[in-house]
């Protein structure tokens, strides 16, 4: 009988060169899911991602730290407890300009993708 769960005890961790952390759940990477991507995240002080206008809506949920959104030249700073949904296609730029690292779970639908994400040159 087929289980009726999947149970992820090794999430895939993506690799980096900017020091952040991530550790994908659920998602292409994983288990070749596309419709969702679910990853456990950990930015360092001072990291920043180019702006992107992605292909996907993302939801953020932070756990501790700080974490800073430009959407549409609008700042927003979210604090542990707090989260966004971010539609798709809004061009928008992530970073932690803060002295302590953030921690927290997006949810990518359609899953997260390189084709999809459309960064800018920085």
């Amino acid at each position: 009988m087929k289980k009726k769960y999947t149970l992820q005890k090794a999430p895939f961790i993506v690799p980096t060169s900017d020091g952040k952390l991530i550790e994908e759940h659920f998602g292409n990477a994983t288990d070749r899911n596309k419709q969702i991507s679910i990853a456990h995240m950990i930015a360092p002080p001072k990291w920043s991602e180019p702006f992107q206008t992605p292909e996907f809506e993302e939801y953020t949920y932070i756990i501790r730290g700080k974490k800073q959104f430009i959407i549409d030249n609008e700042t927003i700073v979210l604090e542990a407890g707090q989260s966004i949904k971010i539609e798709k296609n809004v061009r928008v730029q992530y970073s932690n300009p803060f002295d302590v690292e953030c921690e927290y779970i997006a949810i990518c639908l359609p899953a997260f993708s390189m084709d999809l994400v459309n960064r800018e040159e920085e």
